[in-house]
């Protein structure tokens, strides 16, 4: 059975601040193989909801640099991951710049029309801009208006998703008893 809780926006944030500017040991470096930005984003997300997905190609799920999905590193994969998971881990939707929060991700895209940088937001300065942390060109607290982008998208975490084990005994004892239909 999936429940769902809150993400914790504040975890995700401590994680971006100790690690936006170093490595963590834990994983691979990306960087000179296509970029470090969503692993060190997916590193975030992880820290804010403490759950992956095992889901073999669609999941989102960092076992070693060699197992791995490629949402967990790849900056559309990881899109595709985010707003379209209905299993455990994080999901999220696209919303408008305005509505924005710490811990929210931004992608931005090209002038081609290809997305290629994921960015945490870690923070808004006193006049109201995002700044955010990142990883290939290591960044804290960087404010997004000094990328050069022709567009981007922002990916509002609503929440994670996660199972519990069903207890059948006590799914049979509750219902039999006419306590409830499931444990």
């Amino acid at each position: 059975m999936l429940v769902e809780r809150r993400y914790n926006r504040l975890n995700a944030l401590r994680y971006a601040f100790e690690w936006a500017l170093d490595r963590n040991p834990l994983f691979m470096n990306y960087t000179g193989l296509g970029g470090d930005c969503t692993n060190f984003v997916s590193q975030c997300l992880l820290a804010g909801c403490c759950r992956m997905n095992y889901t073999p190609v669609f999941g989102w799920f960092y076992i070693d640099g060699e197992n791995r999905t490629a949402s967990w590193t790849g900056v559309e994969f990881f899109y595709n991951f985010l707003v379209g998971n209905g299993g455990t881990g994080p999901y999220a939707r696209e919303v408008s710049e305005s509505e924005t929060q710490i811990g929210d991700v931004i992608q931005l895209q090209n002038s081609e029309g290809d997305y290629y940088h994921t960015l945490f937001i870690c923070g808004f300065s006193d006049t109201g801009e995002i700044l955010v942390a990142a990883h290939s060109d290591d960044s804290l607290n960087r404010p997004l208006s000094s990328y050069n982008y022709a567009s981007a998208r922002f990916l509002q975490i609503l929440g994670v998703r996660f199972e519990v084990p069903m207890n059948e005994t006590s799914c049979f004892e509750n219902l039999i008893g006419g306590v409830s239909l499931l444990s």
